[in-house]
Parts: structure tokens; sequence; C-alpha cells
């Protein structure tokens, strides 16, 4: 440590150990016709291996839904939303993908699909806390 309190880096001593980490995340769409390609944003998943992070945030519009896919009964994209957080988690109850590790479940959920619940791209960031991003990702991606 230097006279001013700060390592070889730069970077101040007590802040060494709070580190921005890599993540990487999802949208995730609901597409009631896919041969149309319309979607709307329904939820993020987001993976933060340095923090053994890997959660949700889930929100279907109805409203939203209803108005550009009115014959759409969503009842059945809501029942795949639903699983998602549970897969995340992971553990008992959460069948045969659920007990495989983080990254595993990760790269499952956001795997290509051709049903109406699709995974967009996968984006990469940095952060310091994954929680923080998930639910800023949300307001933008999905409440916005």
């Amino acid at each position: 440590m230097t006279a001013t309190g700060r390592g070889a880096s730069g970077v101040p001593e007590s802040d060494r150990a709070i580190e921005r980490v890599p993540y990487a995340y999802a949208a995730i769409r609901v597409i009631p016709r896919v041969e149309r390609g319309e979607c709307l944003n329904a939820g993020v998943i987001l993976f933060c291996r340095p923090r053994r992070f890997l959660a949700a945030r889930i929100a279907l519009d109805e409203a939203r839904l209803a108005a550009f896919a009115p014959d759409f009964e969503p009842e059945v994209a809501r029942q795949l939303l639903d699983r998602i957080p549970i897969l995340c988690v992971g553990g008992p109850g959460s069948g045969p993908i659920g007990q495989l590790t983080q990254a595993e479940r990760f790269n499952w959920l956001v795997a290509p699909a051709s049903t109406v619940v699709q995974p967009g791209p996968v984006h990469t960031g940095l952060c310091l806390d994954p929680e923080e991003v998930l639910e800023r990702l949300f307001a933008e991606l999905v409440e916005g």
C-alpha cells in the first residue's frame, strides 16, 4: 500500500475486494405466432458465475400481449414462464434440468427454441451486484 492508501493498481485498498465481475443475460420473449416473429419481452435471466448467481424476473403483460395477439391464450405462455425461476433456483422439485449446475441450467434456458417462449440473444457485461443488474434490466427490457 502506498501513502495514499492505494494499491499498485490505483484502486483504493478498501475497494479491491469489491470488483466488477462478468455476467451474461438474455431477455425472455413471448412469441404468439412464431411464423410472424412478433414478440413481447416477458422476463430476464441473468447468470454471474463468480457470484454464484442465477435468477430470473418474469412478468407477462397480458394487456400488451392481447393488443397484438388477441386470439392467443396467455395461459400457454404463463405455464412456460412460471417454470423459468424454478429452474434457475434448481434443487429438489425442479426436475432433471434443475439438477444441473448453474452454468448448465443457464445454457439450457437460453438455448434457441421454436416455442412461444424463447430467449433472446445472450449479452454480457461487468457488474458489482448481479441482483441489482437483474432488476435494472427487468425495468428496462420488460417494464419499460
